[in-house]
């Protein structure tokens, strides 16, 4: 999935490690992530948060996507800063789960993130015809 994940790569997102669901991933903050007040831009660090939930939850098999996610963010993140997520499930009924992302530089944790999973039918990311 990573390897055709075009928007992680553009990110500069590194995938660190990927086990049945748990992921980590990594992405250093550049000059042009940071927002008017000079801190990491909340979209980027949810990027971050995001994919390292996809790996998670696409470690199963079957195509998974997000249902739902929501982020608290507790500390800023700043140009030079590595962020590295950590992706664990923590539910997994049918083709439903429930994962939680932790967003840390170092020890300390700049984001909590939890994303909602369902598992879908491959036919569901055909293009639909224009």
């Amino acid at each position: 999935m990573m390897s055709g994940d075009r928007a992680s790569a553009a990110l500069g997102i590194e995938l660190v490690s990927c086990a049945l669901g748990h992921a980590i991933l990594r992405m250093k903050v550049r000059e042009d992530m940071v927002n008017g007040h000079g801190i990491a831009h909340g979209g980027l660090v949810f990027a971050l948060a995001d994919t390292a939930f996809a790996c998670a939850c696409n470690s199963f098999g079957p195509v998974t996507v997000s249902s739902g996610a929501e982020i608290t963010y507790l500390r800023p993140g700043r140009a030079g800063d590595v962020l590295e997520a950590e992706a664990v499930l923590r539910a997994r009924q049918g083709r439903s789960g429930l994962y939680d992302v932790t967003v840390r530089r170092g020890t300390e944790v700049v984001a909590e993130f939890r994303g909602h999973s369902r598992e879908v039918p491959a036919s569901f990311l055909a293009r639909e015809p224009e």
